[in-house]
């Protein structure tokens, strides 16, 4: 056997700290960004968010300098971190070499215009305010307890119904997972008082607001509701509910009728109530936290164009600290661990100010192509969505697939039309006779007018739909049909049918 020395290229993908850390930032959704801001500035002592109040900030800068600040996109545009799809070889940094401080600062230079976050000029006030883009719940235990403040109650009925209260899910049923049976035999066992004085205060928590809360089944909830109801047909409402749950379920009002020996329209008007029962009762105080939906971007018309606005509002203004950069620049660090410590922190700052940089540049080129591809949607609405691909947009901003991907994922923006995730916007496409293709989003919609605009005593079957869809000139399966009325949460014919 003979050895030998041969030298051979090749190129290779190395995953660096670095561009890990601007992977994973661009696929984050903008609170999950804020918070990891805030943790960065936490450990970073180069991090600083700059007094807004102070107008000097940028006056006090020497010519060529510039601070990296991601709210306002100032990173120039050739030192973003490369995509991943898009880098050859990217070789980590060997150690903590000298960097001459002077140089770098006085020659950091804007190279290419950058992203403006405003380019329209467009006015703010114009925009959506932050209200408008806020949904807060009320907590439901508040809400009880705060009910039962006003009742007197004694030591053991104070302890049964916290425990009531505090078993409530989100629906407002008492419910608990490890128990068969009833659980309130439970939990007058762990409150230690006889099951009487836990069903006594089981009742009156069942009749505050809103009522049917603490009902066990959802039989029990509709009769608490149907009990409060001042109205003539109330009680057969409550005797249908007790006997017929199923039949009522699926409609079948005339087998109802004809088992109680009482006539169809007595049903009909007793099963009219149905519609002021809540069958959720705690369902619109659901939820520990207050739920945000805050665009990303926006999308705004002017006179005859749109225009594409970045949402910096929230976001930190980063910069790195001018205490530690002049230190650094006047070799006013002593040299060691302190040094190296210092450069370490001053280059982590640089790449995560470059990544949100970079983020928000992706943003934006990745939604200008949307305008671009869906100008018809903004204009006339969701029946004038076109088809779209990730290939699509990927290729027309010359970014990877991935990249669109990550970049379009829990990214909201504004439109005329309302506010929409990113991925909202890609459809996969259905053949269309004697037209251009229609996407998939558009085809829900229609089939949602079409039950919208149905007879609700005799309403479309599937089949019916198909036809009606046909007849526009959109050929889908049965099946399709059945799926994308799942999907909106449309009830089959038999159940939709009503009888007044």
């Amino acid at each position: 056997m003979e050895l030998k020395q041969s030298l051979r290229m090749s190129q290779q993908l190395v995953m660096t700290p670095q561009l890990q850390q601007a992977i994973k930032l661009l696929q984050l959704s903008r609170m999950e960004l804020l918070e990891q801001v805030r943790e960065e500035m936490e450990g970073n002592p180069l991090l600083e968010q700059p007094d807004e109040t102070v107008e000097g900030d940028m006056t006090d800068k020497a010519p060529g300098e510039a601070s990296l600040e991601a709210g306002n996109l100032e990173a120039p545009a050739d030192t973003a971190p490369r995509e991943a799809d898009n880098a050859q070889e990217v070789k980590p940094e060997s150690g903590p070499a000298e960097i001459d401080w002077d140089a770098y600062l006085n020659s950091y230079q804007f190279n290419e215009p950058t992203v403006a976050s405003n380019k329209g000029n467009v006015d703010l006030d114009d925009l959506p305010s932050f209200e408008a883009n806020l949904v807060k719940r009320e907590d439901l235990v508040d809400h009880l307890h705060e009910q039962l403040s006003g009742i007197t109650l004694n030591d053991a009925e104070a302890r049964v119904a916290e425990l009531i209260i505090g078993n409530l899910d989100d629906d407002g049923y008492l419910k608990l997972a490890d128990v068969e049976g009833d659980p309130l035999i439970r939990l007058a066992n762990e409150a230690d008082v006889p099951v009487r004085i836990a069903e006594r205060m089981l009742k009156k928590i069942q009749l505050l607001e809103p009522k049917g809360c603490g009902a066990r089944d959802l039989q029990e909830c509709l009769l608490i509701q149907c009990r409060a109801l001042a109205e003539p047909h109330a009680a057969l409402l409550g005797t249908i509910i007790k006997k017929h749950m199923k039949l009522l379920e699926s409609k079948n009002l005339p087998a109802i009728a004809r088992d109680l020996g009482v006539t169809l329209d007595e049903v009909i008007d007793a099963s009219r109530l149905l519609q002021r029962l809540d069958p959720k009762p705690g369902r619109n105080f659901s939820g520990d936290d207050a739920q945000y939906i805050t665009p990303d971007v926006q999308v705004v018309k002017l006179g005859d164009e749109y225009t594409v606005v970045l949402n910096d509002d929230g976001l930190s203004k980063l910069r790195i600290s001018d205490a530690y950069r002049q230190a650094l620049k006047k070799g006013m660090l002593p040299s060691g661990q302190t040094k190296e410590f210092v450069q370490d922190k001053l280059r982590s700052a640089m790449w995560l100010i470059r990544s949100i940089h970079q983020r928000q540049r992706t943003i934006y080129k990745v939604t200008e192509s949307i305008v671009k591809f869906q100008r018809e949607f903004l204009d006339k609405g969701i029946a004038y969505l076109k088809p779209l691909i990730l290939r699509d947009v990927a290729e027309d901003i010359g970014m990877h697939e991935s990249t669109v991907s990550r970049v379009t994922t829990a990214k909201y923006v504004h439109t005329p039309q309302g506010i929409f995730e990113l991925k909202y916007f890609f459809n996969s496409s259905i053949a269309r006779t004697g037209g251009d293709d229609i996407a998939s989003e558009a085809v829900k919609n229609h089939i949602k007018q079409l039950v919208a605009g149905e007879d609700s005593k005799n309403p479309y079957s599937d089949q019916k739909i198909v036809e009606l869809l046909k007849a526009q000139g959109i050929e889908i399966a049965r099946r399709t049909v059945a799926k994308y009325r799942e999907v909106l949460g449309v009830l089959p014919s038999s159940k939709r049918k009503k009888y007044y």
